[in-house]
């Protein structure tokens, strides 16, 4: 279910990531010129190709998530939308710990969803926070314990 992305994969990775970032970080950020403009799929999928080696789906006949591991730094971790809750997050949380070894990612301080998810799956608020760049809002960094 869950193997290396391939140049295949990368377009539905890229609709993967637009989808989350317009349903949960457009409410707090509320970058019109960003989300609507910037944010597109040939745009992604481009950033991505070079980035193979770091990307890993869940596929099970359909690409219905992905998670970006760099050493022991999760980078990205998204699930469809309309697929969350169905076990797919987990799954690619654990095999980044189990596989990889990764111990540690960095959360948007507002997305209270993402960090309940990451807490139920043994990863913890440090107290070390940062700003995300270019904005008002903050970065919490999770470690697993």
């Amino acid at each position: 279910m869950i193997r290396k992305a391939e140049i295949r994969d990368l377009s539905r990775i890229a609709e993967i990531q637009v989808f989350n970032y317009r349903l949960y970080f457009y409410p707090i950020f509320q970058s019109d010129e960003y989300y609507f403009s910037e944010l597109q799929v040939p745009a992604l999928m481009r950033s991505y190709a070079s980035e193979l080696d770091s990307l890993y789906v869940y596929d099970d006949g359909v690409v219905k998530g992905f998670i970006k591991i760099e050493n022991t730094y999760i980078a990205r971790l998204f699930v469809e939308p309309v697929l969350q809750n169905c076990s797919i997050g987990t799954r690619l949380l654990e095999y980044a710990v189990h596989e990889h070894h990764a111990d540690h990612l960095w959360a948007l301080e507002k997305n209270t969803k993402a960090i309940r998810f990451y807490e139920r799956n043994g990863f913890f608020a440090t107290g070390e926070r940062k700003p995300e760049e270019e904005t008002a809002e903050y970065l919490l960094l999770l470690r697993r314990k």
